[in-house]
């Protein structure tokens, strides 16, 4: 007989109705889906509304196999009980009952071995006892209701009722039985209860070693995997996640030197996969789970197969999985035409390799390529571009500020050419340029040379002109590049990317500048901390601090604000005040080195030239907010700023009154971001004294803020602006993408030959950099 135990909560006697409004009035519940096919993609699982959870042994015991786990089943208690008042039906296929068995069994047993041995020997002290062999169907029916006792527990702490329901294979070959079951679960789900289903581990016989998975209509029940496969197929489930003690699915053996975790496992793969021994507890291993999910998959549910124990992600596992994000392996009936971005990344770093092996000449002639191709092509561009602007026109939703950086242009893809031929030039001494020589010791010198970075992943928004600018520069320092655009220039990216591609092509190295066009999240990406060697956001500060905080693993390079600061002194000139204020602000205000805070000297007030700068602001439609010194001076101020540290990106400025350049200083580095600030001053100590204090990534002395630029240092363009400490900083172009490494040349020397046995003494000689090395030749 089907055995059935309900665990009903207080709450349901609300009735049916009641608890389907508690959920719906979230406002978050997943529109219910035709089933019958897969989702295709991660980013589906979003829509999963009827999702099993299977626990593994390894997830729920501990690791003595003797007692649960409590602590992880409570963060996955915590992620489950979250998704179900999101609206989600949520059942959940558990192992644990033996565990908890065998940990009371144990207790019993000591307990009564103890009792009986004082009784016996009439001592305090007792000697060695020993444990019989506990046998797993009688730990299963000792431990049943205390697992279930816990769940109830700990979902009662998030008012979600739950019910228990064991079963066995039996049950599943008996078509009344079957209905029931389908029923009883229906039923449960309609009245908002999670249902905690296992196998009767009591009565269920042993599996039949030959009898699992024939087909569609067959699955026998051996263990929880095939149970979970079984239930999500029967109750038309959307996903089905499986947790236990591995990261995933790898196409080897975990542990073994080659073994590659696969985010995405097809059908067609099976046969190229090795499976390696199956968990410290349980009874299934690998092979079984990827066989219930394949079963599974075929009939028309998602499957991810994901580690449940790892402390650091355990907590949000689940929620990642129904989120999208990469968490485990992915189980998909649709295989990508192209590469994965994983494949994307080998082939860049290979490429790039070669790339770096190059003749500075030859990376030369690939740029040079590049911009000649830009000129080519510049209708076949132009019109892929009015795609993209029409589109996002079309769709109401872009800023004006995205839009002018979207668009392109004659003269940009001019700009563009002629800053392409800028880097070409620069790029011939770029890669294994000595910096440094010395003579260690006799017949042992040592060289420090430049060497790219490696993998460059760029992330870019609505701007496909950084496309070839980026491109040059990693082809100029030698480094495999991976693009990732937005998708309102799709169009564009793609020809630009085709240019760049057929430029490389010249020597050989076309895969070494990769496009992804694929559905991977940005912070998908930011996880491949083995494959990409550093990160270089383009966009707005809200991407930059997304990428800063999701890229644990790599190094970022950029800024996430661009407040900068314009100072006038009271010692300024009126015509250059007006010019760099004006220019700083309204030259392209979205810019990340336009003006946005202008602090004026406490003398410049009630002044021809205040009065000059606020004419000249009103009449380039600029609005004013009033920092609290500057609205404190004014009867009829204007809206007082919110915060001090606002990065406006629109004709929007804030104005703030200091009473010395010390302060104002001050006042930069408190609220400032470390981009770019400037100081309007005829007095050269003053001006000097700013220079050196205030702590930025550029600092200017009567020039516009938006000299901060690649183009406008001569380095031909830029990958970013940096304001970071290490490394690069201020405007990052081809030196910036360049890391170095030490070449030592000796002569069979040891490190014993200079110990105080030894007979060599170091002589660490400053050799001339253009001095050539005897017998050897710098390659890169």
């Amino acid at each position: 007989m089907l055995l059935q135990r309900l665990s009903l909560c207080p709450r349901l006697m609300l009735g049916p109705k009641t608890l389907q409004t508690r959920s719906v009035s979230q406002g978050k519940m997943p529109l219910a889906r035709a089933h019958g096919k897969s989702f295709a993609h991660r980013s589906e699982l979003r829509q999963a509304k009827r999702i099993v959870v299977k626990l593994g042994s390894a997830v729920v015991t501990r690791g003595d196999e003797c007692g649960l786990a409590l602590g992880r089943l409570a963060s996955i208690v915590e992620q489950v009980a979250m998704l179900q008042n999101q609206g989600r039906e949520m059942m959940i296929v558990t192992s644990g009952a033996v565990a908890f068995g065998k940990q009371r069994l144990r207790h019993e047993i000591l307990l009564s071995q103890s009792v009986r041995q004082a009784l016996h020997s009439g001592q305090n002290q007792l000697k060695d006892m020993s444990l019989p062999v506990l046998e797993a169907r009688a730990c299963a029916a000792a431990g049943q209701s205390g697992l279930m006792a816990l769940y109830e527990a700990m979902f009662t702490q998030y008012s979600t009722c739950t019910a228990q329901i064991l079963v066995t294979n039996l049950d599943f070959h008996d078509d009344q039985k079957r209905r029931n079951l389908n029923s009883t679960l229906h039923e449960l789900l309609r009245m908002n209860i999670v249902p905690i289903i296992n196998t009767n581990d009591a009565v269920v016989p042993p599996p039949e070693p030959n009898s699992d998975l024939q087909g569609v209509n067959v699955i026998s029940i051996k263990d929880n995997d095939s149970l979970a496969a079984r239930l999500a197929v029967e109750m038309r489930v959307d996903l089905l996640i499986a947790l236990s003690d591995v990261e995933g699915l790898y196409d080897s053996p975990p542990g073994t030197d080659d073994a590659k975790l696969l985010d995405t496992f097809y059908p067609g793969d099976q046969q190229s996969i090795t499976y390696g021994t199956k968990s410290r507890v349980g009874i299934g291993g690998m092979e079984a789970k990827v066989k219930a999910a394949l079963w599974a998959l075929q009939g028309g549910t998602s499957v991810v197969i994901a580690n449940g124990t790892h402390p650091k992600v355990t907590g949000h596992v689940i929620t990642d999985i129904v989120e999208g994000k990469k968490v485990g392996t992915f189980f998909s009936e649709v295989k990508p035409a192209g590469p994965t971005v994983e494949q994307q990344t080998e082939m860049a770093r290979t490429a790039g390799r070669t790339l770096a092996s190059l003749l500075p000449e030859q990376r030369s002639e690939i740029i040079y390529a590049m911009a000649d191709l830009l000129t080519e092509k510049r209708e076949e561009i132009l019109s892929a571009n009015k795609k993209d602007m029409e589109l996002a026109l079309n769709s109401g939703r872009m800023p004006a500020v995205m839009l002018k950086r979207l668009s392109l242009s004659s003269s940009k893809l001019n700009s563009l050419a002629i800053g392409l031929r800028q880097i070409a030039v620069s790029s011939q001494d770029s890669v294994g340029r000595v910096l440094r020589r010395t003579r260690v010791a006799n017949n042992l010198e040592l060289e420090q040379i430049t060497v790219p970075i490696g993998v460059l992943l760029v992330i870019f928004e609505s701007r496909p002109d950084c496309l070839p600018q980026v491109s040059a520069l990693a082809i100029a320092s030698g480094n495999a590049l991976l693009l990732k655009g937005g998708k309102e220039a799709a169009n564009t990216n793609r020809i630009l990317h085709e240019v760049a591609q057929e430029a490389l092509s010249m020597h050989g190295v076309k895969d070494a500048i990769q496009l992804v066009s694929t559905r991977e999240e940005v912070e998908d990406l930011c996880r491949l901390e083995k494959m990409i060697d550093l990160i270089i956001p383009r966009g707005s500060s809200q991407l930059v601090r997304d990428i800063q905080r999701a890229a644990k693993g790599i190094p970022v390079l950029g800024h996430s604000e661009g407040i900068c600061h314009v100072y006038v002194d009271h010692e300024a000139s009126i015509d250059k005040v007006i010019k760099i204020v004006r220019d700083s602000k309204c030259d392209y205000p979205a810019a990340c080195n336009a003006m946005e805070t202008l602090l004026v000297h406490r003398d410049v007030l009630r002044t021809p030239l205040f009065d000059q700068i606020i004419d000249m602001l009103r009449t380039e439609q600029v609005k004013i907010h009033a920092g609290p010194r500057f609205a404190s001076y004014l009867t009829f101020s204007p809206s007082e700023v919110k915060s001090l540290r606002t990065e406006y990106g629109d004709l929007e400025c804030c104005i703030e009154v200091v009473d010395s350049m010390q302060e104002a200083v001050d006042h930069i580095h408190k609220y400032g971001s470390s981009h770019t600030d400037v100081i309007i001053t005829e007095n050269e100590e003053t001006a000097e004294q700013f220079l050196q204090l205030v702590d930025s990534a550029c600092v200017f002395w009567n020039a516009s803020s938006r000299f901060a630029d690649g183009y406008r240092f001569g380095l031909g363009a830029e990958v970013g602006i940096s304001t970071a400490r290490i490394h690069a900083r201020g405007p990052v172009g081809l030196e910036g993408l360049l890391t170095t490494k030490w070449v030592l040349r000796g002569d069979g020397q040891t490190a014993a030959d200079f110990s105080e046995q030894g007979s060599m003494k170091f002589l660490h000689e400053n050799l001339p950099i253009a001095q050539p090395l005897t017998g050897q030749r710098t390659s890169n």
